[in-house]
């Protein structure tokens, strides 16, 4: 690959010169609890079985109907793009103010999530432990469920679980940050210092780096945080666009051990970049000659998140590792795409430079943390547990003017462990928290159920709107090994969803499905025979019947799967409301599913087995615990 080295001397070239008279800053409360949430989620540190049905085949009329649309899409005005981060209007549907749909309360109502971390109401980013709370730091809108008017909502955990609100961290109140208080992360220093960098946008809109730190570190709560009068601290340099240079990482070591390094991302043309500076005080700044690293066509990186796994121990790892037995993760998010790329590689501190294990599954072209609706990752090192935490934002994929409706935006996703996968040695293993099986109660588990081709299971469930599903399916050996017929070029995206029928596939669980199977949400396997013989598993989840509404988003997430010899293949689908997160082969691939049924919802939500492969038949065991809600809620401060 060719590099891009930087247009001039970064160090030493003109720059952005902020005008030091700026034109002064509304102040904006800071005292204020949130008083409604839409998260555009930026990381700062920056179900019970009763009764089985006998198989019955299933309905393919209903599985292949599907609702069109009869609505013209009218644009709503563009929510970001003008300052230079990516567009937060769901564009693949609008109403323009009118809705296909006749939504009502109780739908709208159901689609809040009970587990996952969301704000009270509006648009909803960088995580650290600290004194024996977990802090989450969020992007929030407190006027409206729209973006906009950007601060950092504030909540502390004792499990990363239930939640309690805290008055705003930040407010746009300088003229640095008064378009925004960006995407930020913390760095948590040897002496207990904590400092948070975070990108804030000018009153003139460019995108400039600036340090804070809390004003009372005995404060176990970290209520109150001080902006440095020196900010900003970073400008972009020449050669990057004022609206191309974002979201500041947590801080490492370099070599001698007397400076911290940080990366920021920016793209120069359609090549995406990862910037690396150098500091000893978090006020100075040196720009290293060499970009950490970069790819052609992957356009503009934010959120980049860069870290240590390790190849032997399953524990996680500070930011600062480095060595032997070490690789390092590079994450980005896309703006073009809008989804989240990462890949493993080697990191050399001495020429500034991270080398990806395989070119072909580079940053932005190769591996996804999760191939649903997810974005605007972080991680974040649990000195607690020793582990490495990942968060992420699932965005709305309806209209709008429903998100208005119902005075809310955007999940966090439930917590997950990063760790290397030592059995492929190429990808991360990804896995929900351990705390979160705190809300588990009911359970039943079955095992051995037969799946013959083209049938399908009711699973008979108390609310299956709140669950923990673990599920194994065996297929028919006979079958997978007497198959001749080659199936190549199959992708979960393009494939048609569960009713797409082949020899060896799909099968897998269907979620919110009501009782005529007019909605329903598969989350599946697909295995497809190559002319080689070699066999390919892949991963899906089918969203094309999730709803009979018209103003939400309808298609199909997926990916292969690595599946090693003598592996059955497992799924655990976390099912609340309207969020699905599906885990394959235990975190290898993962799924994050946004849907907004009209009729599966409540008491008529229903779960089922399904395999409607032509030839294969599948042995299915599946364990299915209810799940409580979290505790979220404000802080009573009136007790301090």
């Amino acid at each position: 690959m060719a590099t891009t080295t930087p247009p001039y001397d970064l160090e030493h070239a003109t720059s952005y010169h902020p005008i030091p008279a700026a034109p002064p800053a509304e102040r904006h409360g800071s005292n204020k609890l949130l008083p409604a949430i839409l998260f555009s989620s930026f990381f700062l540190l920056s179900i019970v079985l009763l009764i089985i049905k006998q198989e019955q085949p299933i309905p393919q009329a209903k599985l292949n109907k599907q609702n069109p649309s009869t609505r013209p899409l009218i644009e709503p005005p563009s929510r970001g793009a003008a300052q230079g981060v990516s567009e937060k209007v769901f564009r693949r549907v609008s109403g323009g103010g009118k809705l296909s749909f006749a939504w009502t309360n109780a739908m709208l109502t159901w689609q809040r999530t009970a587990y996952h971390f969301q704000p009270e109401k509006n648009w909803m980013n960088g995580p650290l432990f600290y004194k024996g709370w977990y802090h989450f730091f969020y992007q929030y809108n407190p006027d409206s469920a729209v973006w906009g008017n950007i601060t950092w909502g504030h909540a502390v955990s004792k499990d990363l679980i239930n939640w309690f609100h805290l008055p705003f961290a930040m407010v746009p109140d300088q003229w640095y940050d008064i378009n925004g208080v960006w995407t930020g992360s913390a760095t948590i220093l040897p002496d207990g210092r904590i400092v948070m960098l975070y990108t804030g946008d000018t009153y003139d809109v460019v995108q400039v780096q600036c340090l804070a730190y809390p004003a009372n570190l005995s404060d176990p709560l970290l209520l109150n945080w001080v902006k440095d009068p020196n900010n900003p601290v970073m400008v972009p340099p020449p050669g990057i666009g004022y609206k191309d240079f974002r979201d500041p990482t947590t801080a490492w070591l370099s070599p001698d051990g007397d400076k911290w390094r940080i990366t920021i991302g920016s793209k120069v043309n359609k090549t995406g970049i990862s910037l690396v500076y150098e500091t000893k005080d978090f006020i100075k700044y040196d720009l290293l000659d060499e970009y950490l690293h970069e790819v052609p066509g992957t356009g503009m990186w934010e959120c980049i998140d860069f870290y240590p796994v390790s190849l032997t121990e399953s524990n996680g790892l500070d930011t600062s590792v480095n060595g032997p037995g070490i690789k390092h993760v590079m994450k980005v998010s896309l703006d073009d795409d809008k989804n989240d790329y990462y890949a493993l590689g080697t990191y050399d501190p001495i020429k500034n430079k991270w080398i990806p294990d395989d070119p072909e599954l580079d940053v932005g072209i190769g591996l996804r943390y999760d191939y649903g609706k997810y974005y605007a990752s972080k991680t974040f090192y649990d000195q607690n547990k020793q582990r490495r935490i990942l968060w992420g934002w699932i965005r709305e994929t309806d209209a709008e003017e429903l998100d208005i409706l119902k005075s809310w935006s955007g999940v966090q996703n439930i917590p997950r462990t990063v760790v290397f996968d030592k059995k492929t040695g190429t990808n991360v293993i990804q896995w929900p928290v351990e705390e979160v099986e705190s809300l588990r109660s009911d359970s039943v588990e079955f095992n051995d159920i037969k799946l013959g081709p083209g049938s399908i299971t009711p699973l008979k469930v108390d609310s299956a709107s709140q669950l923990d599903i673990v599920a194994s399916f065996e297929i028919d050996k006979e079958a997978l090994e007497l198959t001749s017929e080659a199936e190549t070029g199959y992708d979960c995206p393009i494939s048609g969803g569960a009713a797409n029928r082949g020899i060896l596939g799909p099968f897998g669980i269907v979620v919110l499905a009501d009782e005529s199977l007019s909605e329903l949400t598969p989350v599946y396997f697909y295995i497809a025979k190559g002319t080689n013989g070699k066999v390919e598993t892949h991963f899906c989840a089918d969203e094309l019947r999730s709803s009979q509404a018209a103003d939400v988003e309808k298609i199909v997430y997926g990916s292969k799967v690595p599946v090693l010899d003598g592996e059955k293949l497992s799924i655990r689908s976390l099912v609340d409301h309207s969020i699905v997160e599906s885990f394959a082969q235990e975190g290898r691939t993962v799924i994050t599913s946004r849907v907004y049924p009209t009729k599966a919802i409540n008491g008529e939500a229903r779960l089922l087995l399904f395999n409607n492969a032509t030839a294969a038949s599948v042995t299915a065991s599946i364990k299915i615990w209810k799940m409580g809600s979290a505790d979220i809620r404000p802080y009573p401060l009136d007790q301090l």
